[in-house]
Protein backbone atom coordinates (compact mmCIF):
# COMPACT_ATOMS: atom_id res chain seq x y z
CA UNK A 1 0.00 0.00 0.00
CA UNK A 2 1.45 3.35 -0.94
CA UNK A 3 1.38 6.30 1.38
CA UNK A 4 1.50 10.05 1.03
CA UNK A 5 3.03 12.55 3.37
CA UNK A 6 1.16 15.38 4.99
CA UNK A 7 3.40 18.44 4.44
CA UNK A 8 2.31 20.04 7.71
CA UNK A 9 3.19 17.23 10.12
CA UNK A 10 5.21 14.74 8.00
CA UNK A 11 3.01 11.88 9.22
CA UNK A 12 1.86 9.12 6.90
CA UNK A 13 -1.76 9.25 5.88
CA UNK A 14 -3.53 6.40 4.11
CA UNK A 15 -6.86 7.26 2.58
CA UNK A 16 -9.33 4.87 1.00
CA UNK A 17 -12.41 5.56 -1.10
CA UNK A 18 -15.25 3.12 -0.46
CA UNK A 19 -18.36 2.91 -2.60
CA UNK A 20 -21.48 0.93 -1.76
CA UNK A 21 -24.24 0.18 -4.29
CA UNK A 22 -27.30 -2.04 -4.02
CA UNK A 23 -30.93 -2.35 -3.07
CA UNK A 24 -31.92 -0.13 -0.17
CA UNK A 25 -32.46 -1.80 3.16
CA UNK A 26 -32.06 -1.13 6.85
CA UNK A 27 -28.56 -1.48 8.30
CA UNK A 28 -26.28 -0.76 5.33
CA UNK A 29 -24.62 2.33 6.82
CA UNK A 30 -24.44 0.68 10.24
CA UNK A 31 -22.88 -2.50 8.84
CA UNK A 32 -20.22 -0.71 6.81
CA UNK A 33 -19.47 1.68 9.69
CA UNK A 34 -19.12 -1.24 12.10
CA UNK A 35 -16.49 -2.94 9.92
CA UNK A 36 -14.56 0.31 9.55
CA UNK A 37 -14.65 0.94 13.31
CA UNK A 38 -13.44 -2.60 14.04
CA UNK A 39 -10.57 -2.05 11.58
CA UNK A 40 -9.77 1.36 13.10
CA UNK A 41 -10.57 3.22 9.89
CA UNK A 42 -11.92 6.72 10.55
CA UNK A 43 -14.72 7.97 8.30
CA UNK A 44 -13.69 11.47 7.23
CA UNK A 45 -16.48 12.19 4.77
CA UNK A 46 -19.56 10.36 3.55
CA UNK A 47 -22.40 10.93 1.14
CA UNK A 48 -25.34 8.66 0.44
CA UNK A 49 -28.51 8.80 -1.58
CA UNK A 50 -31.46 6.65 -2.56
CA UNK A 51 -32.17 6.51 -6.27
CA UNK A 52 -35.73 5.69 -7.29
CA UNK A 53 -35.73 3.63 -10.49
CA UNK A 54 -38.55 1.51 -11.91
CA UNK A 55 -40.31 1.12 -8.56
CA UNK A 56 -37.05 0.12 -6.91
CA UNK A 57 -34.99 1.98 -4.34
CA UNK A 58 -31.27 1.79 -5.07
CA UNK A 59 -28.89 2.79 -2.30
CA UNK A 60 -25.55 4.40 -3.12
CA UNK A 61 -22.88 5.66 -0.75
CA UNK A 62 -19.34 6.92 -1.13
CA UNK A 63 -17.03 7.61 1.75
CA UNK A 64 -13.47 8.63 2.45
CA UNK A 65 -11.70 6.66 5.14
CA UNK A 66 -8.43 7.36 6.96
CA UNK A 67 -6.39 4.20 7.62
CA UNK A 68 -3.47 5.93 9.34
CA UNK A 69 -4.40 4.40 12.74
CA UNK A 70 -5.24 0.97 11.35
CA UNK A 71 -2.86 -1.97 11.50
CA UNK A 72 -4.93 -3.86 8.93
CA UNK A 73 -3.54 -4.09 5.38
CA UNK A 74 -5.72 -2.67 2.62
CA UNK A 75 -6.17 -6.13 1.10
CA UNK A 76 -7.63 -7.47 4.37
CA UNK A 77 -9.93 -4.44 4.71
CA UNK A 78 -11.20 -5.01 1.16
CA UNK A 79 -11.98 -8.64 2.02
CA UNK A 80 -13.81 -7.72 5.25
CA UNK A 81 -15.91 -5.13 3.40
CA UNK A 82 -16.63 -7.55 0.55
CA UNK A 83 -17.89 -10.13 3.05
CA UNK A 84 -20.05 -7.50 4.78
CA UNK A 85 -21.43 -6.44 1.39
CA UNK A 86 -22.44 -10.02 0.62
CA UNK A 87 -24.13 -10.23 4.01
CA UNK A 88 -26.00 -6.96 3.38
CA UNK A 89 -26.84 -7.72 -0.26
CA UNK A 90 -24.83 -4.80 -1.68
CA UNK A 91 -21.61 -4.37 -3.65
CA UNK A 92 -18.74 -2.67 -1.82
CA UNK A 93 -15.69 -1.43 -3.71
CA UNK A 94 -12.58 -0.21 -1.88
CA UNK A 95 -9.75 1.70 -3.54
CA UNK A 96 -6.70 3.48 -2.22
CA UNK A 97 -7.27 7.22 -2.72
CA UNK A 98 -4.35 7.52 -5.15
CA UNK A 99 -5.78 4.75 -7.36
CA UNK A 100 -9.24 6.35 -7.23
CA UNK A 101 -7.79 9.75 -8.20
CA UNK A 102 -5.78 8.20 -11.06
CA UNK A 103 -8.85 6.38 -12.41
CA UNK A 104 -11.01 9.52 -12.23
CA UNK A 105 -8.69 12.20 -13.53
CA UNK A 106 -9.87 14.25 -16.46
Amino acid sequence: MSTTLNNDTSEEIDKVVITVIGGDRTGIVAGVSQVLAECEVNIEDMSSTILHYKNRNLFSMILLGDMSNSTMPLKALKERLKEKGEELGVHIFTLHEEVFNFMNRV
